[in-house]
């Protein structure tokens, strides 16, 4: 799917998802209902209503698996945020058991990570171009100053190792959402989801081929499930995009958080 799509506000979203399916519904309808003019009729006559539920099994299956992947991308994506604000909390909490100096380079390092994160990461993982190339410079250099301290006593020692810790896991997110925002459901699954709701709505028309009124309410009915399915998936298609997209927020608390923890050390 296109980032434009993506991108839109939900109730355009809807708009584009609910048009676009009600115009092939329609479509298929006339479709269907002109080659079987006439004497063709009989064709249709010959459709079996047992087909009705195969047909809607495998498009719900065809729904589950597709949605499956994109729930699972959002959970993920959220939990490696959340567990990337805590690890640079972590920091910060065990920083304190540090010499005033370094708790101070400390927190400017932290602070600058986590501005480049929201300002630089953030819009490259939107656009699906962020890579693990993009150098966490200042988390680097805050590991390189910590491991470089010879600790003074069996506390920083102490300190020292859980922020060692926290440094590896906070990267270890990192890596995390960033891999993620590369990820989307496949043009393959999207295609064989919109070919087996195609085949849903011809089924319909076919079966109800003597009945055309009842065969365009239950396409519509279908139609509708299917809109409100694509819709579903498509805003959670991918995690940092989107008005449901992950911001962030969780790594944005950190930063007045370090402010805080200056402010009661001064």
């Amino acid at each position: 799917m296109n980032d434009w799509l993506h991108k839109l506000p939900i109730l355009w979203m809807g708009l584009i998802v609910f048009g676009a399916t009600y115009l092939v519904t329609v479509a298929i309808y006339l479709g269907v209902y002109r080659v079987a003019d006439g004497k063709r009729t009989q064709w249709l006559k010959g459709s079996s209503a047992g087909m009705l539920p195969p047909v809607g099994i495998l498009f719900g299956l065809f729904v589950a698996f597709t949605a499956a992947q994109g729930w699972s991308q959002n959970e993920r994506a959220a939990a490696a945020v959340d567990r990337e604000a805590s690890a640079l909390r972590g920091i910060l909490v065990y920083a304190a058991a540090m010499p005033q100096e370094q708790q101070a380079h400390m927190r400017e390092l932290i602070g600058g990570y986590i501005t480049k994160a929201v300002d630089v990461e953030w819009p490259h993982m939107s656009e699906r171009t962020a890579t693990l190339a993009i150098n966490p410079q200042k988390l680097t250099t805050a590991l390189q100053l910590i491991l470089g301290e010879v600790p003074a006593n069996r506390s920083q020692e102490i300190a020292q190792r859980e922020i060692v810790t926290n440094m590896n896991t906070a990267l270890d997110a990192r890596r995390t959402r960033i891999l993620i925002s590369r990820e989307q459901i496949n043009v393959v699954k999207w295609s064989a989801l919109l070919l087996q709701a195609i085949c849903a709505l011809i089924t319909i028309a076919c079966v109800h081929g003597d009945a055309r009124i009842a065969g365009g309410v239950m396409m519509t009915l279908f139609a509708t499930g299917i809109a409100a399915s694509v819709l579903v998936i498509l805003a959670h298609d991918r995690p940092f995009v989107g008005q449901f997209k992950i911001g962030p927020d969780p790594l944005m608390q950190v930063v007045p958080a370090a402010a805080a923890l200056g402010t009661e050390d001064d």
